[in-house]
């Protein structure tokens, strides 16, 4: 708007008024007055340089082309929006709004900083989780308690490989080298490569195992998990340069 030139006073009235909604040109629309913002807008007489009206360089005593007009100058004051700038937050929960008010249960849920709330943020990845619907409360009721029990999974993982580093003064790989303080995401990245292959050559049974690492033993180490899960049979073990091709 402040771009705009005119010729008179009318014409620089007749603009704002257009722009607020309330010109000829808008008949039949409602004026959309702004929403986070007061606009204020005034007339201004100014002068501005314009082009020679004939060809040929002019001389030093010459003066410049100048033209007298009309612009519009705009005020914006912002507005105060604490509702909006708060935002909203989703609660899933079962506890009765009569026994614990809905600010209780938000300040309880994010003063789990150390357990659930943090696995949330993967979940917000518009990729991360498929559209689900669903039409009854007790299904509702249900997918939020699997996801926040499936994140408390998430968390003790995490929080347990941590604890084992520090105590053991062992390290992981991790996205930027080794690290005594990975996340379960890639605690759990770790294990991708890994690959237990099973076939049959004539009647015997042959297994071959991939991608298995110390580190892989050690993450079991810390969980709790018996680590032969990703080491052969000793039969194999002792002859597996024969059964191997």
């Amino acid at each position: 708007m402040q771009a705009r030139w005119f010729a008179c006073l009318p014409d620089a009235e007749a603009a704002i008024a257009e722009y607020e909604g309330q010109g000829q040109g808008r008949r039949g629309r409602r004026p959309r007055p702004w929403r986070y913002h007061v606009v204020r807008y005034h007339v201004v007489s100014d002068t501005r340089r314009t082009r020679r009206a004939r060809r040929g360089r002019p001389t030093k005593m010459d003066p410049l082309p100048m033209e007298s007009g009309y612009r519009l100058v705009v005020e914006v004051e912002a507005l105060a929006n604490p509702e909006e700038d708060n935002g909203w937050t989703v609660l899933a929960t079962t506890v009765d709004a009569e026994g614990c008010p809905d600010t209780d249960v938000l300040q309880a849920y994010q003063d789990q900083n150390t357990t659930v709330e943090p696995g949330f943020r993967w979940i917000k990845n518009p990729a991360a989780i498929a559209p689900v619907w669903l039409e009854k409360p007790e299904r509702i009721a249900a997918l939020a308690m699997l996801t926040v029990l499936g994140l408390l999974v998430y968390s003790v993982i995490q929080r347990q490989v941590r604890l084992y580093l520090r105590t053991h003064d062992q390290q992981l790989p991790g996205n930027k080298g080794m690290t005594v303080t990975p996340t379960a995401a890639v605690v759990l990245a770790l294990f991708t490569q890994v690959a237990l292959v099973q076939f049959w050559i004539d009647e015997q049974e042959v297994t071959q195992l991939s991608g298995v690492h110390p580190h892989h033993r050690l993450v079991c180490d810390a969980l709790g998990l018996d680590s032969s899960w990703y080491a052969l049979p000793s039969a194999q073990k002792n002859g597996r340069d024969i059964q191997t091709p």
